[in-house]
């Protein structure tokens, strides 16, 4: 009888703890999405209250079904795909570009001289004044546009990493330095790996300004691509199809800033800001 009351009470613990973990999960999905909930409940009272016209803020009801019929015709998925092979293609180039030259200013002399004046005006200065330049050189197709992601995307990698490699503990590489190891072993087996941090830092800043990029070019040059899908909706008045590709970009963003911040998670699951903190 009393290993049956001990059974009964331990399937009671077990229910209420699976109920807490529920309402726990359930507390921090409303926390992490009541602000989206809010605004997506205040965007389709507000366009159907009156206040304003269907052709100046559609509800999201119809933006929604506009973006399923695009789906289900399959321009969501081109338009989709363009996009991110222009973003992604810019935003890797621009990584490994912006890695090397920042490694090499950072070790080498000349290439610092060099570069430095050039990345010093180059980093805070509006890179889409290069766009009609870039146009006249390699038209209006893929090639202008993913040129145009890299010479926007490159400059934090860049300073990320140069800023990276100069906060090295300098103990570190003299141990390194005093056991034998090489320049080539100090940059890419020391140096390298304690800046990644930094450089991770300055990957998430490129990896949006790469898909800003992608579609802004595509909104000035047209073509397929989320925004060349806006511009062409724009130019027939068509205010639902407006709407669902700022929907789309929006959600585009989303997924690649969490992605990013997740592999940051897992590259740098060795370093102390990916370790629990102490509760000591």
């Amino acid at each position: 009888m009393a290993t049956v009351t001990q059974s009964v009470s331990r399937m009671e613990d077990g229910g209420r703890s699976t109920a807490h973990k529920m309402l726990r999960g359930v507390g921090w999905l409303l926390a992490h999405t009541g602000s989206i909930i809010a605004l997506a409940i205040a965007w389709e009272w507000l366009a159907r209250s009156g206040l304003v016209t269907p052709f100046q803020l559609p509800a999201l009801s119809a933006v929604l079904e506009r973006i399923w019929a695009n789906a289900m015709s399959g321009d969501l998925f081109i338009n989709l795909g363009v996009t991110l092979y222009r973003a992604l293609a810019g935003f890797l180039i621009a990584a490994v570009v912006g890695i090397l030259l920042g490694m090499a200013m950072s070790r080498i002399a000349i290439i610092r001289w060099f570069f430095d004046p050039i990345v010093s005006v180059g980093f805070p200065m509006p890179k889409v004044a290069f766009l009609p330049v870039i146009i006249l050189w390699l038209g209006v197709y893929d090639a202008s546009k993913i040129t145009m992601i890299v010479v926007d995307a490159a400059f934090p990698v860049i300073t990320a990493t140069i800023v990276g490699i100069r906060g090295v503990d300098q103990y570190l590489l003299w141990s390194a330095r005093n056991m034998g190891a090489s320049k080539r072993e100090l940059l890419w087996q020391i140096a390298l790996p304690a800046a990644l941090p930094q450089i991770m830092t300055g990957l998430q800043v490129a990896l949006p300004i790469a898909l800003i990029l992608a579609v802004f070019t595509e909104m000035v040059m047209g073509g397929y691509g989320l925004g060349g899908a806006m511009m062409q909706a724009s130019r027939f008045a068509d205010s639902r199809g407006v709407f669902a590709g700022i929907l789309e970009i929006a959600v585009v963003g989303y997924v690649l800033v969490k992605a990013m911040a997740i592999l940051r998670r897992r590259l740098l699951m060795w370093h102390q800001e990916a370790m629990a903190p102490s509760t000591v």
